[in-house]
């Protein structure tokens, strides 16, 4: 196989923060990324990591749920609070709020696609008025002392792909970095992600800050063709971390050697899962902790045969000893099998 080595040569700033040459972002996922979460992708190779997103609404009122996904840890930074909302003003004083958690930067959310969201004016909304998202980044800059970076799409539609314009916008109120998603609104998570515009918005000689691509990176390979084509200063991957959080480290790997990693063992994955499901445990409590892990099991056992009579004990056991037993049956049970490629 040949080699394909890529030299790190310069650092990556946001503000004051320094990453590696060609960072991995990890997405702020909802109902995901939270800290247990987290700390299994810090520990396996992320630079940099946001919280799930945060209702700027909900964080006014003082909302429970919008309150705790504030909760950072030290070691997960650098680490960003992301933010979305409708109302320009509400979002200046969220960001307000969101500052004083101490995190290292604020990034505001204008990607999100899913109704709930979008119907609200926010999230992807803001694509259909450039205007009103101009104001309010620039509301939220002018509200925090830390680095605030945004993540947005292509566009509304296929008609109105508009991210060109909105770099340079965002860039010239000070903003300090770009994600930009390969897809418009429309296209949701549907489809083959189109980087072709976040190249040229590289290649813009007008933007001087960061510009971080995201969408369907699940493999070292695709890490570093994109970076080679599209010349963009790191990626942001979501999906692809579910459940393997190894995909980081690998990925680093692949692009300073042009060699695979091993793939992890059943050790491993149930080692993982398990550091998981504890921090999950002692964050949540018992009983929230062990419901919120369940959507997580399939995704680290992915390809392993006949995993369904596994599968469904985990996700009905009520309680952490029952899951720890079972996850220990798992480890014996495939103990030394060759395993289906997770990815």
């Amino acid at each position: 196989m040949r080699r394909v080595a890529i030299i790190y040569e310069h650092m990556v700033r946001i503000g004051d923060i320094e990453l590696p040459d060609f960072p991995l972002l990890l997405a702020p996922m909802e109902d995901v990324s939270d800290p247990p979460f987290r700390a299994v992708c810090k520990a396996n190779g992320a630079d940099l990591m946001y919280t799930e997103f945060i209702s700027s609404e909900g964080l006014i009122r003082d909302a429970a749920k919008s309150v705790q996904k504030l909760d950072i840890f030290e070691y997960e930074r650098p680490i960003g609070i992301q933010l979305f909302g409708s109302d320009v003003e509400t979002m200046g004083e969220c960001a307000r709020i969101a500052s004083r958690a101490n995190p290292d930067l604020i990034d505001i959310n204008y990607g999100c696609p899913v109704k709930n969201v979008a119907c609200r004016g926010a999230g992807a909304a803001l694509l259909q008025d450039i205007p009103k998202m101009v104001r309010m980044t620039d509301a939220v800059v002018k509200s925090t002392h830390l680095p605030v970076t945004v993540k947005t799409r292509l566009g509304w539609d296929e008609n109105t792909k508009n991210v060109g314009d909105v770099a340079e916008r965002l860039q010239d109120i000070g903003i300090k970095a770009l994600t930009v998603h390969g897809r418009t609104r429309v296209q949701m998570y549907k489809g083959e992600a189109d980087w072709t515009l976040i190249g040229r918005i590289k290649e813009n000689p007008r933007i001087t800050i960061p510009i971080f691509g995201n969408g369907d990176i699940d493999s070292p390979e695709k890490a570093l063709e994109y970076k080679n084509r599209y010349g963009v200063d790191g990626v942001m991957i979501g999906r692809a971390s579910i459940g393997y959080p190894w995909v980081f480290d690998e990925i680093k790997h692949f692009v300073k050697t042009g060699e695979h990693r091993p793939a992890p063992t059943i050790a491993d994955r149930v080692a993982v899962c398990r550091q998981h499901l504890d921090f999950s445990i002692r964050w949540k409590g018992e009983i929230v902790g062990l419901f919120e892990m369940r959507r997580h099991y399939a995704n680290y056992f992915k390809g392993l045969p006949d995993f369904k009579p596994y599968r469904m004990q985990l996700v009905t056991t009520d309680s952490y000893a029952g899951v720890s037993a079972v996850l220990d049956e798992v480890a014996e049970r495939y103990m030394g099998e060759l395993t289906a490629t997770v990815q």
